[in-house]
């Protein structure tokens, strides 16, 4: 299925391009979330000159809010503590990634579960780690997560 992006898609394209996708990623994500609609034959002139029109749609102030968020947390060094073994790795817990991740949520104000980007996996082993946290499509913010034994 052709779809027209309505907003910048990570690792798709960006605002008024025109993509072909699956059926079904077009048709349970993309169309009902806004981030796309269908290309029909009459379209293609619209097409070109798409961009314009979206992106006045498109309110700022999301972007503002999020650049502000993203000063806030730039930087910001979070320490979890976590039960360990004495080789360094932490112990497999019921819910531990999902507790990491609400932990580091929850220190860092007001940062989404979906936000969280973790580009090295879940954390296994103490020490500092990088995360990106992406509050936009076009705002990144990098934070440092210190992971230590819990007593």
């Amino acid at each position: 299925m052709q779809i027209i992006l309505m907003e910048k898609v990570v690792n798709l394209g960006g605002l008024g391009d025109v993509v072909k996708v699956k059926d079904g990623f077009a048709r349970n994500f993309l169309i009902p979330q806004g981030k796309a609609k269908r290309a029909t034959a009459e379209e293609p002139q619209g097409v070109r000159g798409a961009a314009a029109p979206i992106s006045r749609r498109r309110p700022t102030s999301t972007l503002a809010s999020a650049q502000e968020r993203a000063a806030k947390l730039e930087g910001m060094k979070i320490d979890i503590a976590q039960k360990a073994g004495v080789d360094g790795r932490l112990l497999r817990l019921r819910h531990q990634r999902r507790h990491r991740r609400s932990a580091a949520a929850s220190r860092a104000s007001t940062v989404k579960k979906a936000e969280i980007r973790m580009p090295q996996g879940p954390l296994k082993h103490i020490g500092e780690f990088p995360i990106t946290i992406q509050l936009h499509s076009d705002v990144l913010a990098n934070i440092t997560v210190h992971v230590v034994p819990e007593p």
